[in-house]
């Protein structure tokens, strides 16, 4: 049979959609594109804006138009939190939720075998159950070539006003260090040079672990603890950084997004003492006003995400920062507004994402007074990406004349010749011309000039046949 396959949100759906294509592979499916005809379409959807329901809406529904005879599988967030007008919606056949991802052939098995037999009653099947424990996963190939993602946990306890994650993804669960290992070591086995790990909150990653059993593979039952702000995993998340470095033979460890307080002094230094650790760290910020902070329920301040980078970079040599923006958040002023920009100024990271706010109904901010209009979001989302587009060209000038390893991805001709494009341990673009084939190979070059605005080029210090 053959099965389709389509992704919407987070870097934790994707690694979640490559476990269910691997699944599917050694069931015998035969993998086809979503766009063409498939027996069985799986979606796995999004629910951290609304309109992120409605595009998971329809994508389900445009693979039921697609061939109206395939069986149509709803899985994830929007299942999860909007089950109810998921199983009323005649264009979807199976829902699975978020802890059930890993048994997608068990339950496409048994709804054919449902169907054949006659024994569906005309609605939906559903698998969707309350989340308390990790679910296990594990990949021995990815979509990328050489770049792997390793979800190291899932759920989050921050309850941010904004966001309805908590209760699509459930409270923290940590994945026990010897699952991640072995499937960090399987992956290196299969060539690939670097990982990054992830998450929806990694700097939580442990704090549901008993200090002796992180690693033996137990589920521990430890009451969450009732400070719903409780996040603090940096020790848990050190020591897996550093015991992969040691075991696992992976050259390259990135590090997916960063709760700003996990950054202490200490910490900053234990990371530079990781050889492998890449130093490109994203601290999601989300406002650079203390009053817009706290009615996000984010629970730090400016200072504390100002004091957090200044670690940083006086740990590291000239290391990539990256955040996360949310404009017109409701009752963001022009002041508060003018704050943000000032203190991103000052602070001067290499990329801002920036985003609009998006009501997303069952949280906190979308009954909040003061709810900003669109052309009001749109011109101040237009100022940020001005000063991240400039932010981001001062920081790759900065790189030039100076070394770098780059691990090598895709070709590419740019104004008319060969090109092999990669990423620093800074994850900056590089391209290098070159008529070899250059993919997944890690080479120290020198940066020498800009190729294109977001493209550094570089030269090799070293004979390729050596390395």
């Amino acid at each position: 049979m053959k099965a389709a396959l389509h992704n919407l949100g987070c870097k934790v759906n994707a690694y979640e959609l490559d476990v269910m294509r691997q699944k599917l592979e050694e069931k015998g499916y035969t993998i086809v594109p979503f766009n063409s005809q498939a027996d069985i379409y799986i979606v796995n959807t999004c629910t951290v804006t609304n309109i992120a329901d409605q595009k998971s809406r329809q994508m389900l529904h445009q693979a039921k138009k697609r061939n109206p005879k395939a069986v149509v599988v709803a899985v994830g967030c929007y299942v999860q939190t909007g089950t109810e007008q998921v199983l009323m919606d005649e264009g979807v056949d199976l829902v699975i939720g978020n802890n059930k991802k890993g048994q997608v052939t068990e339950l496409i098995e048994e709804f054919l075998k449902k169907r054949d037999s006659k024994t569906l009653d005309g609605e939906s099947l559903s698998d969707i159950a309350h989340i308390y424990e990790y679910e296990k996963m594990s990949l021995q190939k990815t979509s990328e070539h050489t770049r792997a993602y390793i979800k190291i946990q899932d759920g989050c306890n921050q309850f941010c006003s904004y966001c309805i994650i908590p209760y699509a993804r459930g409270r923290v669960r940590s994945r026990h260090y010897e699952d991640i290992l072995q499937e960090v070591q399987t992956l290196t086995a299969a060539g690939y040079q670097e990982i990054v790990l992830t998450g929806i909150h990694i700097s939580s990653y442990g704090i549901d672990f008993e200090d002796e059993s992180w690693e033996r593979g137990q589920c521990v039952d430890r009451p969450q603890s009732d400070e719903r702000h409780d996040y603090s995993g940096e020790g848990k998340l050190l020591d897996l950084l550093e015991r992969l470095a040691k075991e696992s033979g992976m050259k390259r460890i990135r590090l997916g997004s960063l709760e700003p307080r996990i950054i202490t002094e200490k910490t900053a230094q234990r990371l530079a003492a990781i050889p492998q650790l890449c130093p490109h760290f994203h601290l999601s910020l989300q406002s650079g006003c203390d009053e817009t902070l706290r009615r996000m329920n984010r629970h730090y301040t400016t200072a504390d995400f100002a004091r957090s980078v200044a670690y940083l970079r006086d740990a590291f040599d000239h290391p990539a920062i990256t955040t996360d923006v949310i404009v017109g958040f409701p009752q963001e002023s022009e002041e508060e507004f003018s704050r943000t920009v000032r203190f991103l100024e000052e602070i001067s990271l290499y990329e801002m994402h920036i985003f609009k706010y998006s009501v997303r109904k069952g949280t906190v901010a979308a009954g909040m007074k003061g709810q900003i209009g669109d052309v009001v979001k749109a011109r101040r989302s237009d100022v940020l990406l001005d000063m991240t587009a400039g932010a981001s060209e001062k920081y790759r000038r900065e790189q030039i004349d100076r070394r770098a390893e780059i691990l090598f991805e895709e070709k590419k001709r740019i104004n008319g010749r060969e090109y092999w494009i990669g990423h620093t341990r800074e994850y900056v673009k590089a391209a290098l011309e070159s008529a070899e084939n250059m993919a997944n190979r890690l080479l120290t070059c020198e940066i020498s000039g800009m190729l294109t605005e977001e493209i550094v080029e570089c030269r090799c210090l070293v004979s390729r046949q050596s390395q």
